[in-house]
């Protein structure tokens, strides 16, 4: 009897505390329209809901009796309720009615200021904002948002999750879009570097041809930034002119007409009428430095490329066995397995079959069956029934096509990355190819021979003077200057030499007076000598060991001079000392010394000189159109690439592939 009587107190006591709390008239929200027949002195006296209930009950008005009404959101039944007796009518209601939702999770529900649990609301714009970058980063067609199992769950997460189409979907990816462009647009109007460009064309699943267009600049914090500026459908015919319209059009869309400084292009007949079509256009309004004379820039990997394809049809028979030999073991599981016996150690083996349209394949198939030479040779032994092991003569032959293709493959690596270093970067590995074909004109085997003299043709059709976009990067890292060249280019031909260190240095004057106009020597600039030399993960430039050997004595300054000489007559840095610095980070620490010179600096040091950046869209693109999903209108193709890449980067979408081959 006493546990009962405990039990009825406690009942009790928890009814006084309800109807306490039905003191206060709650609702979420004070409503602004003054009931019939109540004056507004009295209205002025009315207090805020904010009772919980009111989440659940909506004001009905008064009933036929003259009482208040309350009405419940869920069975609609409508209850009688006055200020001065509380919500209690409705809680009771409330707890015993049968079409309330059914809470079953604790995310449910959120506790306020006061300690009451309320559901939780959402934001519907939110939600929808947020989904579309998840549509966006993962590839997602648009009809996800459809999917009836998805919307299940959504539902479980919340109540208050409302459904909506694909068309929807695809509007918020191109607001998404919109908001992230006019955010980029606004970061590109304040920089006061040059911006770099790379284009190409693609063309998708669909037949659709695409035209790709890529920004380069330094940023206000010195950094190099990639940016991908359209990725838009261009109808047939791809002509010159049709290419330069777009691109100029696009240009004044963005409205950095003006700071274009460098185009980056691959070798289709197209490109070259194209640029100098866009260079004419440019040129109307003087917003080209020089003219225009460093405005196109010829991609060195594409360049490269076609080296390597003329060397490569001379020496195709010659690595006919290794590419047999290489098929045979792979051939089966047994065969692998008698090859993995003859291996000597532990080692696992690893062999790759080359794709011969493809060189750098080629050569790490190569690379990886040199390794094996021995165990090929066991394997000719224990194995009758293979026919095609190499001779001496024939794996020595490959040892020096390997030697040939490394510093190729090296290069072919270091532009292939998602990184885009600084162009100071490429000259030495490109002195050091030319400086291997001409050791190799004379070599002793008449096959590497031919190779060699054959990809020297090549190689002086497109870089007989060098790029001049190379060397004057080269120049502009402290660790190289004029003095380094000079060492380089007479290791090749010391009667040539100082014609192009002429030639060059006349080349980087004329650009640097365009930049003193416009950013002329502060008076109490000083040009005192800096030791200030960082190092960052973005732009960091690492040399060969092989180089280190090529540094010089100190120079001693010359007084009098301008800015540039000042630069090129103080000591440079030694690359043993500094094998990692970032040179942005140099020109950053010594802008007050050298002004000009420093914007000067990073514009040249960002120029791209490979189209890597628009291809690397274009592996997005194909993700994105696919045979799965081909019929998206280009403008959703432009929205979703585009914002992809503003958001996530290049970087991303590699460990995506990563993610995908482990699976």
């Amino acid at each position: 009897m006493e546990d009962l009587d405990w039990e009825s107190k406690i009942a009790a006591e928890e009814e006084m505390m309800m109807d306490d709390d039905d003191d206060i008239d709650l609702t979420h929200e004070q409503s602004s329209e003054i009931p019939e027949g109540e004056s507004q002195e009295n209205s002025r006296k009315r207090r805020k809901k904010t009772s919980e209930m009111w989440i659940h009950f909506t004001q009905a008005g008064k009933g036929d009796d003259g009482k208040n009404r309350a009405k419940c959101n869920y069975c609609g039944e409508k209850l009688v309720y006055e200020p001065t007796t509380g919500t209690s009518p409705m809680k009771r209601h409330h707890q015993r009615c049968i079409k309330k939702p059914k809470y079953k999770h604790v995310a449910d529900m959120i506790i306020d200021g006061d300690g009451k649990t309320r559901r939780m609301k959402i934001d519907q714009s939110v939600v929808r904002e947020k989904f579309s970058r998840v549509i966006i980063r993962h590839d997602l067609p648009f009809s996800v948002v459809e999917y009836e199992e998805l919307r299940r769950f959504f539902q479980y997460l919340n109540p208050d999750y409302s459904y909506y189409t694909r068309n929807t979907a695809a509007t918020d990816v191109v607001k998404t879009w919109e908001i992230e462009k006019n955010k980029l647009k606004m970061d590109l109007a304040k920089i006061q570097s040059r911006i770099c460009l790379t284009s190409d064309c693609w063309t998708a699943i669909s037949g659709e041809g695409y035209i790709s267009l890529t920004a380069h600049y330094v940023d206000e914090s010195w950094t190099l930034n990639s940016k991908i500026l359209s990725f838009c459908d261009i109808p047939p015919p791809h002509t010159g002119d049709a290419l330069a319209t777009k691109i100029h059009e696009c240009l004044k869309e963005w409205g950095i007409e003006e700071k274009i400084f460098t185009l980056t292009l691959d070798n289709a007949s197209a490109n070259d009428t194209m640029q100098e079509i866009l260079k004419e256009r440019l040129n109307l309004d003087d917003n080209l430095l020089c003219g225009g004379e460093f405005f196109h820039v010829r991609c060195c990997a594409h360049i490269l490329n076609l080296i390597v394809q003329d060397g490569l049809k001379i020496i195709s028979g010659a690595l006919t066995k290794i590419r047999d030999s290489v098929k045979y073991v792979k051939a089966s599981k047994a065969r692998g397995l008698a090859f993995q016996q003859c291996v000597e150690g532990d080692q696992g083996v690893v062999l790759s079959l080359d794709v011969q349209t493809r060189w750098n394949s080629t050569f790490l198939m190569l690379e990886k069956a040199l390794n094996y030479k021995r165990a090929f040779n066991r394997l000719r032994v224990v194995d009758k029934c293979y026919k095609t092991c190499p001779s001496n003569e024939e794996w020595e032959r490959a040892t020096k096509i390997c030697d040939i293709l490394r510093p190729f493959y090296k290069i072919t690596t270091l532009m292939s990355g998602t990184s885009y270093s600084t162009s100071n970067l490429y000259f030495g590995h490109v002195w050091k190819i030319e400086r291997l074909l001409k050791e190799n004109a004379t070599n002793g085997d008449e096959l590497i021979k031919d190779m060699a003299c054959r990809m020297r043709i090549k190689f002086d059709k497109y870089w007989e003077q060098y790029s001049i976009v190379l060397a004057m990067g080269a120049v502009l890292d402290p660790r190289m200057k004029f003095k380094l060249l000079k060492r380089l280019y007479d290791e090749l031909d010391p009667s040539t030499s100082q014609a192009k260190l002429d030639f060059l240095k006349d080349k980087m004057t004329m650009l640097f007076n365009e930049y003193k106009c416009k950013f002329p020597m502060p008076m109490n600039s000083s040009t005192t000598s800096s030791s200030s030399h960082h190092s960052t993960e973005r732009g960091r430039e690492k040399f060969d060991d092989d180089l280190f050997d090529l540094d010089d004595a100190p120079d001693v300054m010359d007084e009098g001079k301008s800015i540039f000489e000042i630069y090129l007559k103080e000591p440079k840095l030694e690359m043993k000392n500094f094998p990692d610095m970032c040179v942005l980070q140099y020109w950053k620490d010594n802008s007050h010394r050298f002004g000009a010179l420093s914007y000067m600096a990073y514009d040249v040091l960002s120029i791209p000189i490979t189209t890597v950046a628009s291809e690397s869209s274009f592996s997005i693109g194909s993700r994105v159109l696919n045979k799965y999903r081909s019929r998206l209108l280009p403008k959703h193709v432009q929205a979703l690439l585009c914002t992809r890449s503003w958001l996530f980067g290049y970087a991303d979408e590699e460990k995506d592939n990563e993610a995908e081959d482990e699976e």
